[in-house]
This record gives C-alpha cells, structure tokens and sequence, in this order.
C-alpha cells in the first residue's frame, strides 16, 4: 500500500519521471533516427546486412529484457530503493556504449564492420535495458492512485519529447553537409554529449522520485512459468503488445526512412528541423487535456478515434499528387505528417498508464503481480518490434531501388517509390491499431471506471497488488 507519511504525489515526482524517459530517450533517439544511416551511408554496411543484424540484435535485446526484468523483481540491491540503483548503473553504462556505437571504423574490412556493428548493438542493448526496464516498472510503486499514474504517463511522454526535440532539431543542422550527406565524423561527438546530457536525467530520477508503494516480502519462490502465462492469457495486456508491436514498426522504425525522403525526394534536409517540430506537435497539443479526455470517454475510445482520423488523412496525403519541386509539396507533406502521426501521439501519451491497468487486471484475475517481469515482456515485444521494423525498412528500402551509394542523389522514380511506401506502411498501421484496440482490449469496466476501482470491487485490498513487487 502508498505509504501516507512521505510526502504527496505531486510536480517533483512527475518531472523527476519525466526526466527517466528524458534520460533514456537521449540515447534511444539517436540510434533509432541515426544508427541505421551511419552504418549504411557512412561506415559501408549494405542494406541487406544491416536487415539481419539489427533483427539479431532485438532478439537478443527481447531476450535480456526478460532475464533483466527477473533480476529488477528478484534481486533488490539496496535497502532504500528496489529500482534506483538498476537505473544508475544502466545509464552509466549507456555513456559508454553509446559513444562506441559511432566510432569511424569506415576504413577496417567488411566483416569487422559487420561484427563490431553486431556486437556494439547488442552490448548497447543490455546497458539501455538496465536502465529502462526498472524505470517502467518505477512507475507502479510511486502512487496506486489511478489519475496520479496517468498523469506519470503524461509527463513520460513529455520527458521523451524533450529528449527528442533538440535531437530533431538540432541534429539535421549539424550531422548532413550542404549536399545532404549524413557526416559520419561528427557522430561521435554527438553521441558522448547526448548520453551525457542524458544521465543527468537519470541522476535527476534519483534525487527527484520517492518510491511510497511499500510491500511485503514473500518467502516463496515465483512460478515464472505462471508469469508467463498470465501475460499470454491477459487478453487486454496482448491487445496493448500488439498494438505497441504494430506502432514501433510503422512509425518508430521508420524515422529514418523519412530522413532519406527528405535527402532524397524533396532535397532538402535542412527542413528536418521543422518537420520534426511538427510530427510531435499533436503531442504537445493533446498532453494538457488528456486527462480530461480519458475520463470523458475512456483510453480505449480516444485510441481508436485518433487512430481512425490518422488513417483516413494518410490515405488523402497518399492520394494527392505531389510534385517536390512545387512550393506546397513539402506543407502539404508535413501537415499530412501531422495528422497521421496524431494516433502515434496519443497512444505514445496514455500507453504506459494502460500497461500499468492490465498489470492491475493481472492481479484481479491471477492474483499476482510480478511488475517488473510483465514489464520486461511487454518490452520484449516492443524490441522485437524494432529489430522487424528496422529490418523492413531497410528491405523496402532496398525493393524500392534505393542505392546507398548515392546517398541523397537516387532517381525520382526510386524516391517516389520510397515516399509512397513510408506512407503505406504508416497507414496499416493506424488500421491495425484501430482494428485490434477495438476488438482485443476489453477490460470490463466502465470508461469512467479505473481498473483500481475494479480491483476493489473484485473484493480484494488493493494494497496486496503490491505485495508480490519486492521479491
């Protein structure tokens, strides 16, 4: 249960949690937005290389998640926290590993480039996984109060659109000569400075967030046979897996797809910084209100409205013929962007306080809990999601006649194609979304019920939620 003599949930708590995902994201962003690019445009990896590698390297990244996540609930290292010190140590380490994932091997052979790409990912991957499986599952033990936990979610997204920003931004303007180039010797840089500016966000979780929910420790061991397949069986849990599955793939790991539109289709890199600006606009939009929004007509309704508008705008921008020469091309291309990535926005702001209701709903039906193992689940999808969706892109990359070679000078024909594909992709995702949201997340309470009150009614404490999170 939430002990009441600390101090209340309050502003230092949410920009302490903010400043987790800030943290994380100073790093994930990078590789998501700039791994692929380095290695393909600037150290020589061929596409279809860089396909297996990235798909090896999340399925060892989904592996570690689990294993780590069984660590965070089973080995708690220090007496006052069950998931600082895990934080910590991962961001140290992403320090490093980060700074290494772009060091200028371009002149060493092929097959060291593949392996030392290979073997970069994957050790890169444990160090992120240290520190962001623990900080999910942070979240549960800071308040059990149902609108509290939104509003971490709220300002989780805030933390990583903070994160994200100055990426977005700033990075376009230093990393791409005048000839749209991606300058493979300034990403080293970039990196030492990014991991740093984001372990003082996790320094800044420290000394921030106070951890109330307290539990009991049990003497028997787990079944984490039985956590499995409770998270298999946690219909509404799926539902989220596989829609988190769906939008890593279509949009995430598609990033740096529109990158290369922009190299390539509109010629025009040094505009990234306003589309970047743009593409999270419906974020910030939304955040203000999206409390209001959820308890009016539920988080399942709000998904599935955003994502319904999503698709059909993708398809209008799809339709419309564009010329990237014309002047409206490129308003109309990021208005479009705009409003397809308005599903992306809401799901990325109310995601995390929905996995922290079906991990409750877990408990009503079960009676167990298991935060940090159901969390590094969850995540193992989302890692498996990258690794495909990053493997994708650079095939559909590749069937589109793209040439790394060429860098920013392909044909029409082959940046056409490449438009149309990133846009394709985006919208069967949004549909996906809407279909499975839909059918799949049926959490049975009213939408104006929380599933904490539904654990009560269920009849059990729901101080016992947490009992199970210390071992």
């Amino acid at each position: 249960m939430e002990n009441k003599q600390l101090r209340p949930v309050g502003m230092r708590d949410y920009i302490g949690y903010a400043m987790g995902d800030f943290g994380c994201n100073m790093c994930f962003a990078l590789i998501t937005n700039y791994m692929m690019l380095f290695y393909t445009q600037c150290i020589g990896v061929s596409l279809k290389d860089w396909a297996w590698i990235i798909v090896v390297g999340k399925v060892w990244d989904a592996i570690n998640d689990t294993i780590i996540g069984g660590m965070v609930d089973r080995l708690q290292i220090s007496k006052k926290s069950k998931f600082m010190p895990w934080i910590l140590m991962g961001g140290a380490s992403l320090i490093v590993c980060t700074t290494l994932t772009f060091l200028p091997i371009e002149n060493t052979s092929n097959r060291f480039k593949v392996i030392y790409c290979l073997a970069i990912y994957c050790v890169w991957s444990v160090a992120y996984t240290l520190a962001n499986v623990p900080y999910g599952a942070l979240h549960s033990s800071i308040t059990d109060e149902p609108d509290k936990r939104t509003n971490l979610s709220t300002f989780r997204s805030i933390g990583a659109g903070l994160a994200q920003a100055p990426l977005m931004i700033l990075l376009p303007l230093l990393a791409y000569d005048e000839d749209h180039n991606l300058i493979g010797g300034r990403m080293l840089p970039i990196a030492l400075v990014c991991s740093v500016v984001g372990f003082i966000g996790f320094l800044m979780v420290r000394f921030l967030v106070t951890e109330r929910v307290k539990v009991e420790k049990k003497t028997e061991k787990k079944n984490y046979a039985e956590t499995i397949k409770g998270f298999f069986t946690n219909v509404p849990m799926m539902a989220l897996t596989i829609v988190s599955f769906v939008q890593v793939v279509c949009f995430m790991s598609m990033t740096s797809v529109n990158n290369i539109i922009f190299q390539s289709y509109f010629q025009n890199t040094k505009i990234l910084a306003v589309v970047n600006i743009v593409a999270y606009l419906p974020m910030v939009l939304i955040m203000p209100f999206v409390g209001k929004i959820t308890k009016k007509i539920g988080k399942k309704k709000f998904i599935v409205l955003s994502s319904a508008v999503s698709a059909v705008a993708g398809i209008i921008v799809l339709l419309l013929p564009m010329n990237p020469a014309a002047k409206t091309s490129i308003p109309i291309w990021i208005a479009g962007l705009m409003l397809l990535f308005f599903s992306n926005a809401v799901f990325s702001v109310i995601i995390w306080a929905m996995v922290v209701d079906c991990i409750d709903w877990q408990y009503i039906k079960t009676g167990s809990r298991d935060e940090g193992s159901m969390y590094a689940m969850y995540s193992f999808f989302r890692k498996l999601a990258q690794g495909v969706g990053s493997a994708i892109s650079a095939l559909a990359l590749a069937a589109c006649g793209y040439v790394k070679e060429l860098g920013a000078a392909q044909t029409p024909e082959t940046a056409l194609k490449v438009k149309n594909m990133y846009l394709i992709v985006m919208i069967v995702g949004v549909v996906i979304t809407v279909v499975v949201t839909q059918l799949m997340y049926n959490i049975p309470a009213k939408e104006d019920h929380s599933v904490d009150e539904q654990a009560e009614m269920e009849g059990g404490n729901h101080g016992a939620i947490y009992e199970d999170s210390d071992n």
